[in-house]
């Protein structure tokens, strides 16, 4: 489970298959419509190497290696095409390469704010959630705008992607206003007054950038989130797998374990009990959590030590 170590071209060439739709793949809703890979209109900014790093170390936070490269068929990094199974259909990641035909290469800067803060692509269309959208929203413009130059800075691939395969009517594009009306709800984090710059921070990266409640927090039928059992686990995480309760409850959660366990799992993919971690939490490691800083993983470890206990066993349902 090895990554090349060259961070500052961007690209991970060892690694291993892709097993399931990784820590950034959720269920699509029923009411909302798909991704594109329209081409954007506005000229690309000249980005400093101090924000192309920026963007690239958002990029390994938020885990868009892992959902936008289709490692089992060889891709390319980063352009898209990775199979994402859901009850509503299959979707297909995007190239996010800056091929302006096939990718985002005439992507402005309004329309990448757009895509993060209100899930619109650059025609006006709503985006499926399983682009995580709803917890992107939270993002800080300057986060966003460095991810942009990042992937600007990148060689163009050509990759044209399969369209979606959605069983109907869940694609329904005129049912997407109503999905979002109930359930989402745009604006950036804002720090709690009263907090340390240490526990906004970690709250910053699991809540907004990490996007961890997207896979560890159970789902309603139609695909939002349960905010009550905020980052409790669920049993139908993706691909129909089991996403652990991540709260400190001292028997169902983490609550027996410490800052350095939780910083272990998160740069070296090890719990405490010396298993290794699988699925997408495996890939969310090998693809970005590996390469933050020991400050933000620290950060992280504070703020979910710090949240109220939710008693939530999971494991597979009994037959």
């Amino acid at each position: 489970m090895t990554v090349s170590e060259n961070h500052k071209g961007g690209t991970v060439s060892d690694r291993r298959s892709i097993k399931n739709s990784g820590i950034t793949l959720l269920l699509a809703s029923i009411l909302t419509i798909g991704f594109t890979t329209i081409g954007f209109s506005g000229a690309v900014s000249a980005a400093t190497d101090d924000l192309i790093e920026k963007g690239q170390y958002m990029v390994w936070a938020g885990g868009c290696i892992g959902c936008h490269t289709d490692v089992k068929n060889k891709k390319p990094e980063l352009a898209g095409g990775l199979a994402l199974k859901t009850p509503f259909g299959i979707f297909y990641s995007p190239n996010i390469t800056p091929d302006k035909e096939t990718g985002i290469g005439n992507w402005s800067d309004e329309d990448f704010l757009n895509a993060f803060r209100q899930g619109l692509n650059p025609a006006g269309e709503h985006y499926y959630p399983v682009f995580p959208y709803p917890t992107y929203t939270k993002m800080r413009d300057a986060d966003i705008l460095a991810i942009k130059a990042y992937l600007f800075s990148l060689k163009p691939v050509r990759s044209v992607v399969k369209d979606h395969d959605v069983q109907p009517p869940f694609g329904m594009r005129f049912l997407q206003g109503f999905w979002k009306a109930m359930n989402f709800t745009p604006g950036e984090f804002q720090d709690t007054t009263g907090k340390s710059a240490e526990w906004n921070r970690g709250a910053y990266l699991v809540e907004a950038v990490g996007h961890c409640g997207e896979c560890h927090t159970p789902r309603s039928e139609l695909g939002a989130l349960d905010h009550s059992m905020a980052l409790a686990g669920t049993v139908k995480g993706p691909d129909g797998g089991l996403v652990p309760n991540i709260t400190p409850h001292p028997k169902t959660g983490i609550g027996e374990w410490t800052e350095d366990d939780i910083i272990e799992l998160l740069k070296n993919g090890m719990k405490p009990d010396y298993d290794d971690v699988q699925g997408g939490m495996e890939e969310a490691v090998i693809f970005g959590l590996k390469y933050l800083k020991d400050a933000d993983l620290k950060a992280m470890a504070v703020y979910l030590l710090s949240l109220d206990p939710i008693d939530n066993l999971i494991e597979k349902p009994k037959k």
